[in-house]
């Protein structure tokens, strides 16, 4: 079975849409949705406790708001399946790409699987979004002595014996890199896939900031430096 983190905060315009297009999807085994609103102020709790979406979903509540790696830790803690994958709630990424990760993991290939984004012109964000998320990809690759294609990316899916057991601390965005650089670390191979992704805009709701890549290098060179 396949447990789908989905971390909540402020997306009541999107929410309901996401959790139905995810229990929509056809996937190559069972799935449990776990959603974990982190103490959203704009009525996405209000949606979620008024939803009827079946034995399926479970709901979760942070009492204040912790980050997107704390909602990750809490959904994580309650997962029932043999692998978990993180799927935010904002709509970028396409749920139908969870089967595309699946294979890999299926089949004993990997104990990870990393979708990858193309960032083409449609679909990226900015310019300087891009050339950000290049940029701490490159440093990932450097400081681990790796090749992977795109260390930020938030369709990750894991065994979740090994995830539960990875020492994560980070309570924010930089949950991604550090999962990424903890994986590397005991030695795991990556298996990467390509993956659709429509980057919203700073109006939609992008949450991402400058700030956010400095705390992603900061968190890649703690790991590096820091035996787990």
């Amino acid at each position: 079975m396949l447990s789908i983190l989905m971390p909540v905060y402020n997306e009541r315009e999107r929410v309901q849409r996401a959790i139905a297009e995810v229990l929509e999807t056809e996937l190559p085994t069972e799935f449990e949705l776990i959603v974990v609103d982190d103490g959203s102020t704009d009525g996405s709790r209000e949606i979620l406790r008024a939803g009827d979406w079946g034995d399926r979903v479970r709901l979760l509540e942070h009492e204040h708001n912790q980050g997107k790696g704390a909602a990750i830790q809490t959904a994580l803690t309650h997962a029932r399946g043999e692998f978990s994958a993180i799927f935010d709630a904002d709509l970028e990424y396409d749920p139908e790409d969870l089967a595309l990760l699946m294979p890999p993991l299926l089949d004993g290939r990997t104990n990870a699987s990393f979708g990858v984004r193309a960032f083409d012109g449609y679909t990226s964000h900015s310019f300087l979004f891009v050339l950000g998320n290049k940029g701490v990809t490159l440093a990932c690759n450097l400081l681990y002595n790796v090749y992977l294609h795109d260390i930020m990316t938030c369709h990750k899916m894991i065994r979740t014996d090994l995830f539960r057991s990875l020492p994560l601390r980070s309570a924010g965005f930089a949950i991604e890199p550090e999962i990424t650089a903890r994986l590397v670390q005991r030695r795991e191979r990556i298996f990467e896939v390509p993956v659709h992704y429509r980057a919203r805009s700073n109006d939609e709701g992008k949450k991402l900031t400058a700030a956010d890549g400095f705390r992603v290098i900061a968190t890649l060179l703690r790991c590096r430096f820091t035996n787990p």
